[in-house]
């Protein structure tokens, strides 16, 4: 008896000391809090960002080309990014993109403040903000193996998916709050000044591990060389097609609304409260992928089947309390997918390509939401609501499906 209830409490003390492996180190710990800064105040930024677009334009199709100025550099140019991570030292080169990310919400502050609203400065900052997120994202995962080593990966970058949904409900809130008390300008200063703080958090930061670099080659061979890399390593080659299937379950400012509105004919209330249930879900999920081991890619596939099932569920919902659970375990169940695959991609990368290979799941992710999204919310129009919201589920399902071969365990 003894023996029987001993086993699960080591079981939590275990689990318990994974999830908080990364945060023993005091370069990590200052990591983390201005990663949740400076996330809170993007996310801020790209509420504000699509409600004045929509204000200016009373045009969806407009939010699509905003998507596509926004997320669009990350598919053209994201081997080339790739590259340019693995070659650098990633502490100076996050210095140079964080600074710049604070210039640009200052300049979209200051623009606002002085010109008025203007669609094409708009779009315009909003591109140059993509083009900056293409090598920051990368050297922001990269930075991680830096800072915490290969053994705390799975445990930073679960921690890391806690902070972004604390960021989804920070963000938008602090936008709504910021465009009531002084408009948009104000939401915009308040994202730049956000960058305070991990360019303060870089300065003192100083990691241990090694940073790997290529040989002295062109920065478009190099680039060619994470795209055949890709296509050798079959884990890499089945995770990116399910990297780009998830990013339209991420992408809930196409897929929601038409399924609240249309479906299951609920109000703006109904709509806050589905997203405010994905984030209640992905809180778990999240921590549950930091207290995991690390992640094999049978539990991969696993979770992004359950992340299928969920989805789909939840577009079959017959009302809104059966909507609101539904999508309470999209949130558990994607998160912890995408954090362990997330962790799974850089830790069978080589680590001489793992800029290119993050940069590559970037592009995957988000740089393909201009035109999957442009399917999904066609179909959402011309099919149906549910049919809209079930491509996702669809897509991952058939992209893990045709990765299954890959992703068996090794023998």
């Amino acid at each position: 008896m003894t023996t029987t209830t001993a086993e699960p409490a080591s079981a939590s003390r275990q689990a318990l000391s994974r999830m908080g492996r990364a945060l023993r180190g005091r370069d990590f710990r200052i990591w983390f809090a201005g990663q949740l800064t400076s996330a809170s105040g993007a996310l801020a930024q790209g509420v504000v960002l699509s409600w004045m677009v929509y204000q200016l334009t009373h045009n969806a199709v407009w939010l699509t080309v905003l998507t596509a100025c926004t997320w669009g550099p990350t598919l053209l140019l994201g081997p080339w990014a790739g590259a340019l991570v693995d070659r650098s030292d990633r502490r100076r080169l996050l210095m140079v993109t964080q600074g710049l990310m604070l210039a640009l919400g200052l300049a979209l502050a200051a623009t606002t403040a002085l010109f008025g609203q203007h669609l094409w400065l708009l779009l315009t900052l909003a591109t140059c903000t993509g083009l900056v997120a293409t090598v920051d994202s990368p050297a922001r995962q990269v930075f991680v193996v830096d800072l915490v080593g290969a053994g705390s990966v799975a445990s930073a970058v679960g921690l890391w998916e806690v902070a972004l949904n604390a960021s989804r409900v920070i963000g938008p809130a602090a936008a709504g709050a910021l465009l009531a008390a002084g408009g948009p300008a104000l939401a915009f200063a308040f994202n730049a000044l956000t960058y305070l703080a991990p360019l303060l958090a870089l300065a003192r930061l100083r990691p241990a591990a090694p940073v790997d670099r290529t040989a002295e080659r062109g920065p478009r061979a190099s680039a060619r060389e994470g795209l055949a890399y890709a296509r050798r390593s079959p884990i890499v080659r089945g995770l990116l097609p399910m990297s780009a299937a998830s990013g339209l379950i991420f992408a809930m400012n196409l897929t929601v609304p038409p399924l609240v509105d249309r479906a299951l004919d609920l109000g703006p209330a109904g709509y806050s409260t589905l997203m405010a249930a994905f984030g209640l879900g992905g809180l778990p999920g999240a921590l549950l992928a930091a207290a995991a081991p690390e992640p094999t890619p049978r539990r991969v596939r696993t979770l992004a089947l359950a992340t299928s099932v969920a989805v789909l569920a939840t577009a079959l919902a017959p009302d809104a309390w059966t909507a609101v659970a539904g999508m309470f375990a999209v949130g558990l169940t994607s998160i912890r997918y995408i954090a362990s695959a997330n962790t799974l991609a850089q830790l069978r990368s080589a680590p001489e390509m793992r800029g290119r290979v993050m940069s590559l799941w970037g592009s995957a992710m988000t740089g393909t939401l201009p035109f999957t999204g442009l399917a999904v919310t066609f179909v959402a129009q011309e099919v149906g609501a549910r049919t809209g919201f079930a491509l996702s589920g669809a897509a991952l399902l058939l992209a893990t499906l045709a990765a299954w071969r890959a992703l068996r365990p090794a023998v």
